[in-house]
């Protein structure tokens, strides 16, 4: 049999993608082929089930075989599957636009009761091949009984040749003839990267064999040889079951340090299990093992559905070294065990991409593009159900061992507040077991916050975002018995915002955004009009004092009666100027934002203490000519300390509070003289 002939193409369903255009990765081939070949041991062991292939032994090892022959520069990929007709390669691969696996699924449906482990949902990943060669030969010999084997050849990706094939056990054989474009693929390296990428986890064990004439020459004449060799005196000692014996017992030895040979890929993957099935050992060793984490994950959620649609796998919550290791989390995403891609923001809801995990979705196809995910129904209801899962899971974690579930909150708190940030229906389902880490170093609820402090400053969250940078703040509220959140992550920003947004009626503010009437001290009775009058000579006073010496004509000064009278002045900046501050940094380098916020300029108070001494001596020396020099020193001492509690110092800053603490201290020298 010897044919001729240009491939069909069905031009309503066949996409211009041949050879270089057909993917945009070019290691893509390695996934198509193997895929392929493990489809077709797929197939083949669905009809030994169905009594379809009775002739099959039924302890039959099927298995992959990946060939590199370096020297011939050819890489074959060998199967023991269905195999295929000279008819069936006629319809399949010269008809482009046919699919075996679709014709296989649509003949085979009754029998296989909906239990579809079929990789393949198109017909045109073998031509991938034409990415990295230059001529592709399939040998194949189909699995029904008298069959021929068959033999197709294409050299440019549209003319093929047909003939008898020589394959001689059930099967397929695909040789790629490398061209200049893959002999990258020679590389053991770039091999072995690709195959663990995309074949690591494929239902079908996969070996490689690297053929080269330098690893045959390594090889020694004394390794190839299992002759016995005894000298003639010891031959005539010997009877001829001895001899056969020690032949016995070198062939055993040789056998014994041949090592067994492993498979490149595990067929049977956690996630395929049931979780009562699984241990925690056998999680975490998949954990490290997929994910190159020396660390063990805090926890993990398995995911096993198979109605209304099909999606098992493991999503991990690391342990985060430091705050942004966030953002390396990874998702990955698999067809019945086929590497997809990772991190699909369309399939996956998008504050998973911050974890790690694995997701298989056997009704996903390989390739899809992403504006046909976008719209479609069925990844919507794969992200509700993953969402709903994982609330479950942290919900239950909470109820189930509070104490521990506080102990791996600051890993996990990130996750959850950007999670409630991007998808509402989340906060909805969490919202009583979101924690908040107070000063007081205890963990509470929302809910637990605002009832334990509802006497104090009811509706109202006071945090910190630097628990150095406003000490002074703390000791102050603590003194007072006073907490306040610690809302310090990059996350937290945006997430005040939302808890208001999602609480209506609180108020969440940073703890020098105001001064709470708990610091005040307060006086008993109603104040006369002439002290109200005073008070306001002595803001007055005070404002003129400071503007002149800080040179800041806008600066807003007031005196109140803080109950920590060790505390000289605080700077105060109303939450919302705060926040538009914040908008400034992030958005500043946007030209529309720079015309938004030209004018807008921080709404800063200064909070003189009166209980505090140094205040009180600059309230009674503010109109004494001879003290107005050592005054101006000490308001911008007094700003500037006022100014450490509330953000860094600059360079400059910094340099002129250190040189005027040392004039300040040559002044109490000379005092003490």
């Amino acid at each position: 049999m010897k044919e001729t002939g240009n491939l069909s193409i069905n031009s309503e369903n066949f996409l211009p993608i041949i050879k270089k255009w057909l993917y945009t990765d070019k290691d893509i081939f390695i996934r198509e082929l193997v895929s392929n070949a493990c489809d077709a041991v797929t197939k083949l062991k669905k009809l030994m089930l169905m009594g379809e292939a009775d002739h099959i032994p039924a302890e039959e090892a099927f298995q992959v075989r990946v060939l590199l022959n370096k020297d011939e520069k050819t890489l074959q990929i060998v199967d023991n599957g269905i195999g295929m007709t000279d008819e069936e390669i006629k319809k399949y691969i010269n008809q482009i636009a046919f699919s075996g696996a679709a014709d296989f699924l649509a003949k085979y449906e009754e029998k296989a009761e909906g239990d579809n482990e079929i990789i393949g949902h198109f017909g045109l990943g073998f031509y991938s091949a034409f990415m990295v060669a230059n001529k592709v030969e399939i040998d194949t010999l189909s699995y029904q009984q008298g069959a021929a084997a068959a033999k197709w050849s294409c050299a440019d990706g549209i003319d093929y040749e047909m003939s008898d094939g020589s394959r001689t056990e059930r099967g397929t054989t695909i040789t790629l003839y490398l061209s200049e474009d893959g002999e990258e693929f020679l590389d053991e390296t770039k091999l072995y990267a690709a195959l663990h990428k995309y074949c690591a986890f494929m239902p079908v064990p996969i070996f490689v064999d690297i053929l080269s004439k330098e690893d045959e020459a390594e090889e020694t004449p004394a390794e190839k040889d299992n002759t016995i060799h005894i000298s003639e005196e010891e031959a005539a000692s010997l009877t001829k079951e001895e001899i056969l014996a020690k032949a016995q017992e070198k062939t055993e030895k040789t056998e014994e340090e041949k090592e067994e040979p492993k498979p490149l890929n595990d067929p049977s993957p956690l996630w395929l299990k049931q979780p009562r099935d699984c241990t925690e050992e056998e999680y975490k060793e998949f954990y490290h093992k997929v994910f190159f984490d020396l660390n063990d994950p805090l926890f993990w959620i398995h995911l096993n559905m198979d109605y209304p649609f099909r999606l098992k796998g493991i999503l991990y919550f690391p342990k985060l070294v430091e705050q942004m290791d966030v953002v390396e989390g990874q998702i990955k995403l698999y067809s019945n065990q086929v590497y997809i891609a990772d991190n699909i923001r369309e399939v996956v809801p998008e504050f998973l991409l911050l974890l790690k995990g694995v997701l298989d979705c056997p009704d996903m196809p390989l390739n899809v593009s992403r504006s046909a995910l976008q719209n479609d129904g069925y990844v919507e209801k794969m992200n509700s159900y993953i969402t709903k899962k994982v609330a479950d899971k942290l919900n239950q974690l909470f109820k189930s061992d509070r104490s521990a579930y506080e102990g791996f909150w600051d890993d996990i708190g990130m996750f959850f507040k950007y999670g409630c940030m991007r998808e509402e229906s989340l906060y909805d389902k969490i919202k009583d077991a979101l924690l908040l880490k107070t000063t007081d170093g205890v963990y509470e609820t929302i809910a637990e916050y605002l009832e334990k402090n509802k006497e104090k400053h009811e509706n109202k969250i006071f945090f910190v975002t630097d628990e150095a940078q406003q000490a002074q703040y703390i000791r102050m509220f603590k003194e007072q018995g006073l907490e306040a959140a610690i809302l310090t992550s990059p996350v937290d920003k945006p997430f005040v915002s939302f808890l208001e947004y999602k609480n209506p009626g609180v108020k969440v503010q940073r703890i020098d955004a105001d001064i709470t009437d708990t610091l005040q001290e307060k006086k008993d009775g109603e104040e006369s009009e002439a002290k109200k009058q005073a008070d306001e000579y002595a803001n007055t006073k005070m404002e003129t004092l400071f503007r002149e010496a800080l040179s800041k004509e806008d600066l807003k000064v007031k005196a109140e009666h803080l109950k920590t009278a060790s505390v000289s002045a605080m700077i105060l900046l109303s939450e919302d100027s705060r926040r538009m501050m914040e908008m400034m940094e992030a958005y500043g380098n946007n030209e529309m934002y720079k015309a938004m916020f030209a004018n807008v300029k921080p709404d800063e108070t200064l909070v003189l203490n009166k209980s505090n001494k140094l205040v009180q001596f600059l309230m009674d020396a503010a109109d004494q000519e001879e003290k107005k020099e050592d005054c101006q020193m000490i308001c911008r001492q007094v700003y500037d300390l006022a100014l450490m509690s509330h953000r860094s110092l600059t360079s400059e800053e910094m340099t002129a509070f250190i040189d005027r603490s040392g004039q300040i201290l040559e002044k109490l020298a000379e005092l003490e003289k």
